[in-house]
């Protein structure tokens, strides 16, 4: 049965499927890091003394937030041209 599945979806279907799930991870990562932000504008709002340690550590997580996005997109683009496979 499952065979049957995956012998339905042709290859470009399945490339555009993969692709659509990698460009996910971009919006995850976008939504996440407006989730940070917004929660250290809060945080250095409540105790403005400890703004420097808080802006390390958010652009620290910024950081490696980004590097997701930018793998995902790198992964979307290979499956795209079809160089993954």
């Amino acid at each position: 049965m499952f065979q049957m599945i995956l012998s339905a979806i042709s290859d470009t279907a399945a490339f555009a499927f993969a692709a659509a799930i990698a460009i996910l991870v971009g919006v995850s990562a976008g939504i996440g890091m407006a989730i940070s932000t917004t929660k250290a504008l809060d945080s250095i709002a409540r105790q403005p003394e400890a703004e420097s340690k808080i802006r390390t550590t958010l652009l620290l997580g910024l950081a490696f937030i980004e590097t997701t996005a930018i793998y995902g997109l790198l992964i979307a683009i290979l499956l795209v041209i079809k160089v993954l496979g």
